[in-house]
C-alpha cells in the first residue's frame, strides 16, 4: 500500500561504478523518507552511466526531480539539505497537500 506522504524514487544506472555515488543518496533519501514518512523506492535502468536522480511523486501525479547528482563527490548532510530545500518549496504548490501536512517536520529539519 502506498503512502499517503507519497514517495521518493531514485532513478540510478545499473552501472558498478556508480554505486559510490549512489550511496550517499540513497542514505539521503532514506532518511527525509522516514523524517516525512514517505515510501522509498530505487529504479535501475539502463547500461549507459547516467546521473543520478531523486524525484518526489504523490499518488497520480507526474513525478517532480528534486535532486540530480551527476558524478560530484557530495556528503549524506549536503543531500538532504538539497532535498529538504526542495520538499519544502514544494510543499507551498497547491497540489502536494501531503507535503503540507509534514512542513513543520521539513521546516524543524532546516534548523
Amino acid at each position: 500500500m502506498e503512502n499517503s506522504n507519497g514517495k521518493l524514487l531514485i532513478y540510478a544506472s545499473n552501472l558498478v561504478s556508480n554505486k559510490e555515488q549512489l550511496e550517499p543518496v540513497s542514505v539521503a533519501a532514506q532518511k527525509m523518507a522516514d523524517l516525512l514518512k514517505l515510501n522509498l523506492e530505487v529504479v535501475v535502468f539502463g547500461e549507459k552511466r547516467a546521473p543520478i536522480y531523486v524525484y518526489y511523486k504523490d499518488g497520480e501525479e507526474e513525478p517532480i526531480p528534486v535532486y540530480c547528482n551527476r558524478g560530484e563527490k557530495v556528503d549524506v548532510n549536503q543531500i538532504c539539505a538539497a532535498l529538504r530545500n526542495m520538499l519544502f518549496v514544494l510543499s507551498f504548490h497547491p497540489r502536494h497537500t501531503s507535503l503540507r501536512r509534514v512542513r513543520k517536520e521539513i521546516m524543524q529539519s532546516l534548523s
